[in-house]
């Protein structure tokens, strides 16, 4: 007897002291977007209604994870597998091993901040307002030749004098070119263009700047200047999302939501408690997240009885769904705002279900 609790003990203490490769995944806090958060409005539009909102909610979930730096010892990770709350994942999935962890923070807040402006554009898209789409300078690689004469933010207006609207139009005016011979960018500085939208006022004041093309790297012959064009948008008012400690796109479609229901006269939730997720682009398509079972759990305890859920997270959602919430099934922005509607007027039984098949 005294041998085999000895032998209990050494296996105690090597379950806790031995790590393991493995992380914690486990419902993290969610946000009303028509509320607020420290003290401030989540959602903040210039003249426009403040976040008093009548009882009702449009919840963005979240996914609580283990810190990069912390290993899970062998307890913990069998207590994980057990819990019904929690998973238990590889270390890598969350944290891989090609990027430090400050990379992967950093990636998580690019995610979360394009989130927001993909949000704006579906919003007010949705409601038929009036958005602007400039070309921009995305990036700027060290030491190409662009390098101190373009800049992040800078808004793309020609090349060669030809008119550019998206962003491939950029890489094929300049690989017209050979390596060695100058092209012509005219372009809205950044700081002007910042300046514009403060002002509510579309950027104006072209530059003109000339750079000498380099040849791409690995001994091919196309020109490069070294840019990364992207897409940016000027609003007719000013739009702040004020949520920090919050990182990657799953909160896109209910900052959409919340923007809808702020620039509309009426109330989007009807006093309802609704929560949701999903990554949103652009035209207002609702894209697939992580975690969500999870999100639903963290939705459930906070009190919602509806959950916005991407059609492509429906089956695994549904596999177990928390006692109290119902599943909604969405793949645009329009899905949602019909599936809201039949929510505020009772007519629930025809909205879309997730299943398992």
């Amino acid at each position: 007897m005294l041998a085999s609790l000895l032998m209990l003990i050494a296996l105690l203490c090597a379950g806790v002291l031995i790590p393991v490769p493995y992380a914690e995944m486990s419902p993290g806090p969610t946000y009303n977007t028509l509320g607020e958060h420290n003290g401030e409005c989540v959602l903040q539009i210039s003249g426009r209604k403040n976040c008093e909102t009548a009882g009702g909610h449009l919840n963005m979930t979240t996914v609580r994870v283990t810190g990069s730096e912390y290993r899970m010892n062998l307890v913990e990770a069998v207590y994980g597998w057990l819990a019904h709350d929690d998973v238990v994942v590889p270390h890598s999935t969350l944290y891989p091993d090609d990027k430090t962890p400050d990379q992967v923070d950093q990636q998580n807040a690019e995610e979360f901040t394009q989130s927001q402006e993909s949000a704006k554009v579906a919003a007010l898209r949705a409601l038929k307002k009036p958005v602007t789409a400039h070309v921009i300078v995305g990036a700027v690689q060290k030491g190409a030749p662009a390098q101190g004469k373009l800049h992040a933010g800078d808004v793309i207006k020609s090349v060669d004098g030809t008119a550019v609207r998206e962003p491939d139009d950029v890489a094929k005016l300049v690989t017209k070119h050979k390596p060695g011979q100058k092209v012509a960018f005219s372009v809205v500085p950044a700081k002007d263009v910042a300046a514009a939208e403060k002002r509510g006022k579309q950027p104006t004041g072209e530059e003109r700047v000339t750079i000498t093309t380099a040849k791409a790297d690995q001994g091919r012959s196309r020109a490069i200047v070294g840019i990364q064009a992207g897409v940016d948008y000027t609003f007719p008012f000013r739009i702040d999302i004020k949520l920090a400690d919050v990182g990657g796109p799953s909160a896109g479609l209910m900052f959409a939501l919340g923007i809808v229901d702020r620039l509309s006269s009426g109330d989007l939730t009807g006093g309802k408690y609704i929560a949701g997720t999903g990554t949103i682009d652009d035209k207002g398509t609702v894209g697939p997240i992580g975690g969500i079972e999870m999100k639903t759990i963290g939705a459930r305890d906070a009190g919602a009885r509806y959950f916005l859920t991407p059609k492509e997270n429906c089956a695994a959602a549904a596999k177990d769904v928390p006692g109290g919430l119902r599943l909604v099934k969405v793949h645009t922005i329009d899905d949602a705002l019909k599936a809201l509607e039949k929510i505020r007027k009772g007519d629930t039984a025809g909205l879309p279900k997730c299943t398992t098949g």
